[in-house]
């Protein structure tokens, strides 16, 4: 082994990767922090009061102290300029205009319905008016908030930005390297010497799957102590997805650099590759939100079905039997683009 063209490969790669400082953050602390950002900005602590403004007028003041005793709603009374001027900026969610009129309406409610907080606050607001007009409600009900571990947004968000994490590192942390060596005319040595180009590919897929389990435990030890994140399923499930998606992603790296020619060039694939998974694929909010008629291509990228492994395991407490179709697709992709990548690469400039 000690002789052997992969292990010296790996390690040069090893050696190279922590002689520089930029690769420590965006693949150990970047994520961590961006996790930890986020979980702050989504933390639960309660539903947030929505913004309502009350056009000054007749009727303003009463209606203004009926809004008042529902405490999702935080009331401004405005005049009409002013009240127009915060829906259009996004600063109130609804205005509520009093009308005085005999046999007609007396309020009217502006809102945009396509924003989703817009139609909660119509809704609490309308029910603040009509108990305030005398309604009783004929049902009798209580809330009960899920806001426990496992239902909450960071739990979503923590496997997502994991799958994240592992995307950028077999993209730019291979992608990006092999390329960076080619024009700098390093793979020019090397295809001198007796090397397959098997071993060399196989050699930056392997250094890539060292880093991959310190990136896993960081980010998901960071989100145990910080947030209460626990993980439902077993560890050698979650073992077993993580070096899935890196292997998947490791391969499609070592393809998107098997031709590219100058830095410029692999930066530009590298993105066409990730923004449309970064979008599509469930990161941040569900992919369910998309179209059905995008349903099949999305769930054919390998992030989507990364994210919805690890949400399965994470989250759900999913056995490794549950989740064949994901291991189909990220089998698929890391195998192709292995055997692609090794087919067609290209040593020199």
């Amino acid at each position: 082994m000690s002789s052997s063209p992969i292990v010296h490969l790996v390690l040069a790669r090893l050696r190279a990767s922590y002689r520089e400082p930029e690769t420590i953050f965006w693949t150990f602390l970047f994520p961590p922090l961006l996790a930890v950002a986020l979980g702050v900005a989504f933390r639960a602590e309660g539903p947030t009061a929505s913004d309502v403004a009350v056009i000054a007028g007749p009727g303003a003041r009463d209606a203004a102290l009926a809004l008042r005793a529902d405490p999702s709603l935080d009331v401004a009374v405005l005049d009409g300029a002013e009240a127009e001027r915060r829906l259009r900026a996004g600063r109130v969610a609804i205005v509520v205009a009093p009308l005085a009129a005999e046999g007609g309406p007396l309020a009217v409610y502006r809102y945009d319905p396509t924003r989703p907080d817009a139609r909660v606050a119509r809704a609490a607001v309308d029910a603040a008016l009509q108990r305030a007009a005398g309604r009783t409600d004929p049902l009798a009900v209580r809330d009960d908030l899920a806001d426990r571990p496992g239902a909450r947004y960071i739990d979503f968000l923590v496997p997502g930005l994991l799958g994240l994490t592992l995307m950028g590192g077999g993209l730019w942390g291979i992608g990006w390297t092999i390329v960076e060596a080619r024009t700098r005319r390093f793979l020019r040595r090397l295809l001198v010497t007796p090397m397959r180009r098997r071993d060399f590919v196989l050699a930056q897929i392997l250094s890539r799957l060292v880093f991959v389990p310190l990136e896993a435990v960081i980010l998901l030890g960071l989100a145990a102590l910080l947030f209460d994140v626990g993980i439902a399923g077993s560890l050698p499930a979650l073992a077993a997805v993580i070096a899935a998606g890196a292997l998947a992603f490791a391969g499609l790296g070592t393809l998107v650099a098997s031709r590219a020619r100058t830095l410029e060039t692999i930066s530009g694939l590298i993105n066409l590759c990730t923004l449309p998974m970064f979008v599509l694929s469930g990161v941040f909010f569900s992919s369910d939100r998309f179209p059905d008629a995008l349903q099949p291509i999305i769930r054919a990228l390998p992030l989507t079905a990364l994210n919805e492994a690890l949400r399965a395991v994470i989250n759900e407490g999913a056995p490794l039997l549950a989740l064949g179709p994901q291991f189909l697709v990220l089998g698929l992709w890391g195998g192709l683009g292995f055997a692609l990548a090794v087919r067609l690469f290209r040593w020199t400039v």
